[in-house]
């Protein structure tokens, strides 16, 4: 009895024992790995240096060189279809300046603006020309164009001209937001640099990245101002003047009138051109006009002796 109790004693000792060396087991967590492993190299001798534990030790930055995220399509894009519309039109008016008046009241009261407004006159044919360059909202661009068509006596030729550029657009929002990204990443890596060497390189990446921001947000602003509002180019002229040639007498006798007065013109012109020639000639003139009665006076003379 007493021995089995003993053996029950020395075992639940054993077990009490057992139970304490597994409470002092210490387990360790796996090393996370950083997500930004290729931001920066970090060094570890630093520990020894200085003596003291990892957590303490100063980060050192030996290479920054960030890639962008890959290109991918973000949730927030607009995937609306972006349509660029473009026009022209030619066509003959009969009151230019009522023409004129009428596509710039229907291009402002559509919402838009002329760019370039532009007049020239044939002087052969005397014919007068406008042309101008108007920007419309894309909604309105076929009333618009609809309207200015009602002004001309003929039309000679009107296109319009529609492209898609939904894609191009997509994919240089994408880019622009993860560019934006990427400054992001390496504005919390300025954060954590404690260098100057690191604070003035990791500076120069970020004016590079925010450079080709802002060009591409150019490109995007431009787009857009393309898809909002429409490109139209308005020619409109006037009737030539058309010369008469009939060969009725009244006709032929105006033409011998304009033709004599215009040969009048001529001569009198011509003569005014020659003024230098008219005068030597009339100084010779004199010269062998005196010559002459002087010599006829010793003649006389002559004879009388």
């Amino acid at each position: 009895m007493k021995t089995t109790a003993l053996t029950i004693m020395i075992a639940l000792m054993l077990s009490a024992c057992g139970n304490q060396k597994s409470k002092n087991v210490v387990s360790f967590p796996e090393p996370l790995m950083s997500a930004d492993k290729d931001v920066a190299k970090y060094d570890m001798a630093a520990e020894k240096a200085v003596g003291g534990s990892v957590g303490n030790t100063a980060v050192k930055i030996t290479d920054v060189r960030l890639t962008a995220p890959p290109t991918q399509q973000s949730p927030g894009i607009d995937t609306v279809k972006k349509i660029i519309k473009e026009g022209d039109i030619q066509f003959e008016a009969g009151d230019l300046s009522k023409t004129r008046g009428l596509i710039i009241n229907a291009v402002n009261k559509a919402g838009g603006y002329v760019a370039e407004d532009n007049q020239s006159k044939d002087e052969n044919t005397g014919r007068k020309e406008y042309v101008l360059k108007a920007r419309i909202p894309s909604k309105n661009f076929d009333s618009v164009l609809d309207a200015i068509s009602g002004t001309a006596d003929r039309i000679d030729s009107k296109n319009v001209r529609v492209r898609d550029v939904t894609t191009e657009y997509i994919d240089i929002r994408s880019r622009l937001d993860n560019k934006r990204k990427l400054e992001g990443r390496y504005l919390a890596l300025l954060n954590k640099a404690g260098k100057m060497e690191d604070i003035l390189q990791i500076e120069n990446k970020l004016t590079e990245i925010r450079s080709d921001i802002e060009s591409t947000q150019g490109q995007l602003n431009y787009m857009n101002k393309q898809v909002a509002y429409s490109s139209l180019d308005i020619t409109f002229y006037s009737k030539s003047i058309v010369v008469n040639n009939g060969d009725g007498f009244v006709y032929k006798f105006k033409s011998a009138l304009s033709g004599g007065w215009d040969f009048l013109q001529g001569l009198f012109f011509s003569l005014i051109g020659a003024w230098p020639i008219i005068i030597l000639g009339g100084i010779l003139y004199l010269a062998l006009k005196r010559y002459i009665k002087l010599r006829d006076a010793k003649k006389a003379s002559a004879i009388r002796v």
